[in-house]
């Protein structure tokens, strides 16, 4: 195929650089076409082998989704233990869920057999099964930022608790359970970083050149990127 035109790769892009992690919903439904697409893209997500090791559970039912809510309220209170002084007063106060606002919940599995043993590329990492899994998401991720929908991805949970909810079969496991919905607002940075939970790491710190720890050229490399650019 060839090149995408101006327009598409500025399409693209901007996808990629203002996608957020949403915790606040409107009530607005999604419509079944749409959210057939954000699926569709996702099982177009690259696969190692072309093992395609997921399943997608869509969670609309309010008792269900009430259940799970309980859960992922037991498993914050627990881990704010984690945290101390000023910095556990901000993580108190976060929005870290919107699973009840949000009108479609989605459970994103992973099938560790699926294909049997002989998948290509897998020999050596058995983990590219979940790696996969995660290319899905985001695959899901940006097309929903480009259909105008927020996305928000639950942590604090418990896999064996949600696994038993949701009626998953072994070897089946959770991967993503993501809350999906048109977003309150796109916040122009991520919200840890808006309120200084932690600082977006400067590119160049990232890359290396042939070897850990070698910076040659790295600095122009990186100032190349140029995001507002692609933003234009």
């Amino acid at each position: 195929m060839s090149r995408f035109s101006a327009e598409e790769l500025r399409g693209v892009y901007r996808a990629v650089l203002t996608r957020r992690d949403v915790r606040a919903f409107r009530s607005d439904p999604v419509a079944q076409p749409t959210l057939a697409r954000l699926l569709l893209a996702a099982h177009h997500g690259p696969s190692v082998g072309f093992m395609q090791p997921w399943n997608f559970i869509v969670i609309t039912d309010l008792a269900l989704k009430r259940e799970i809510h309980a859960m992922v309220a037991r498993e914050k209170e627990l881990a704010a233990a984690d945290f101390s002084g000023p910095r556990r007063e901000v993580y108190d106060r976060l929005k870290l869920e919107g699973i009840l606002e949000a009108p479609v919940n989605l459970c994103v599995t992973c099938d560790p057999e699926r294909f049997g043993p002989g998948v290509i590329g897998r020999h050596t990492i058995r983990e590219t099964d979940v790696f996969s899994v995660c290319c899905a998401v985001q695959n899901l991720w940006l097309a929903a930022r480009a259909e105008g929908l927020g996305v928000g991805w639950v942590s604090i949970l418990r896999n064996d608790l949600l696994r038993a909810l949701l009626k998953i079969p072994e070897p089946v496991f959770p991967v993503a359970y993501l809350c999906i919905g048109y977003p309150e607002r796109f916040a122009s940075r991520p919200e840890l970083e808006e309120i200084g939970w932690a600082p977006r790491v400067d590119l160049k710190e990232l890359i290396f050149a042939n070897g850990w720890g070698r910076r040659d050229g790295v600095e122009a490399l990186a100032e190349a990127a140029g995001a507002e650019d692609l933003l234009r």
